[in-house]
């Protein structure tokens, strides 16, 4: 295939058509962690698996000891390349309901006061809306040039939100069926709206939910308060602990091995092309870095590591007010990772850190949410450059190659279990409130990512 002029223009008919498979798709409540969500999992497993079958692909659902995995096959021309694409079907719990302004499983198109058409829903951007870029991308080259330029093999996870713990078994048990010659991973964004991008740098990830427990029932707190342990205060001081309030800085000792420091180089090449602090936060309504001295807010989340609190509860939680003494406190830590440090020695540090400060009358319970290094992109990659070219031709400004916050653990298990590499492209926005409330995937980026997909699979086969 020389040009995939037709299928650009094959993408754009059939616009219409691919919203109305992605608002399906969204339509699917597929919370991988909450378990009264099982059969919507189920449901959105197989609505993928028939959507691959019309591709073309022999498709398949995959059991595993959690939700299933769905996998799809198709043959490229003789002596081209094969490339493994990967997403995920699930999505995130949409807590707190009463914040969104749509209901979150009615996907619909909203016009924003900046002039962009939205596509609102739960899963609009992270993953769904990505994952059918790729696949609308393939139907129209199939409807346009009836086959693919390469060979394409495709796995679609349904828990990398609640820890993808059955992921690596299942690449690692089904390897020689998996083979390929590069990974294609769209869990990623463009550098702004106007920019494509290719992420290079992730970091990695620990996650720990810690839990303390002191008297053996809630107790009133005019009885008890002052003379007995309150759960919530004690894990208040351990976690107030985890940080330097001068500096930023992580203080679990060797929490900095293996960090690399950032070349001058590189961090004037980011100025040039990032985001001031004030232009990074003010989307959220922030303004100044909070984090790490010295280091602007990009490199803070680009290439400097974080222990973060994703979430605190004890006590009494509901409308009104009960003077209780609780008898547990939890909360749930993320640690960020960059460079060669070690997710089981953070863990580690991480746990002691609590024991040692873990006054009488009190015990904890840890519980583990997983963990990954962090992972870079060879540089030198030809499939990097064919891709950034196709990439800067679909949107008509150069491509650039971006480092990410956030932590894909699926790039260092396909290395791993597969010894393959992975190409990062992604076309979400840094405002399309991932996780939260609201979340919104641009129609430019379904739109655009169609075509951009066509244009990089057809340059792959150079």
């Amino acid at each position: 295939m020389t040009t995939p002029h037709a299928a650009l223009t094959q993408a754009d008919k059939n616009l219409d058509d691919s919203l109305e498979r992605l608002f399906a798709l969204l339509r699917i409540p597929s919370i991988s962690t909450k378990a009264a969500h099982t059969k919507d999992c189920r449901a959105a497993a197989e609505w993928l698996q028939k959507e691959l079958t019309d591709l073309g692909f022999t498709a398949a659902i995959r059991e595993t000891p959690g939700h299933p995995i769905v996998t799809g096959h198709r043959k490229g021309p003789e002596g081209k390349p094969h490339v493994l694409f990967y997403g995920h079907y699930d999505v995130q719990p949409v807590d707190p309901l009463d914040l969104w302004t749509v209901p979150p499983f009615e996907p619909r198109l909203v016009d924003s006061p900046s002039g962009a058409t939205e596509i609102t829903a739960r899963g609009a951007a992270d993953d769904k809306g990505q994952v059918m870029t790729f696949l609308e991308a393939c139907r129209a080259l199939r409807d346009a040039e009836g086959q693919f330029p390469v060979g394409v093999t495709i796995v679609i996870e349904g828990e990398e939100e609640s820890g993808g713990v059955n992921l690596l078994p299942f690449l690692k048990a089904n390897a020689a069926e998996l083979k390929a010659d590069l990974a294609l991973i769209c869990d990623t964004g463009m550098l702004d709206e106007k920019t494509p991008a290719i992420t290079t740098m992730l970091r990695g990830m620990v996650g720990e939910e810690v839990t303390i427990t002191a008297a053996a029932c809630d107790l009133h707190s005019g009885m008890f308060g002052n003379a007995a342990r309150n759960p919530i205060q004690v894990l208040c001081d351990i976690i107030s602990d985890l940080r330097d309030g001068a500096t930023g800085r992580v203080t679990l000792p060797g929490f900095y091995d293996g960090v690399p420091e950032l070349p001058e180089t590189t961090r004037e090449q980011w100025r040039k092309i990032g985001p001031t602090d004030e232009q990074g936060l003010g989307s959220v309504g922030l303004r100044w870095p909070a984090g790490e001295q010295g280091y602007t807010a990009l490199e803070q989340t680009w290439c400097r590591p974080s222990c973060e609190i994703n979430g605190i509860s004890g006590g009494y939680e509901e409308d009104g007010f009960k003077t209780v003494l609780p008898a547990k406190a939890s909360a749930k830590i993320s640690f960020r990772l960059v460079g060669k440090q070690d997710p089981e020695k953070i863990r580690a540090a991480f746990r002691e850190h609590v024991r040692a400060r873990l006054p009488k009358d009190c015990k904890v319970e840890f519980r583990s949410h997983g963990g990954s290094r962090a992972s870079v992109v060879p540089s030198d990659m030809p499939a990097l450059r064919s891709a950034l070219t196709a990439l800067s031709e679909e949107w008509n400004v150069p491509a650039t190659v971006i480092g990410c916050g956030g932590s894909i653990p699926v790039v260092g298990e396909v290395k791993e279990a597969l010894g393959l590499d992975s190409l990062l492209i992604g076309f979400g926005l840094g405002d399309d409130r991932i996780h939260s409330p609201n979340e919104k995937y641009n129609l430019t980026s379904f739109h655009k990512g169609i075509r951009s997909w066509v244009r990089v699979l057809s340059a792959l086969t150079k």
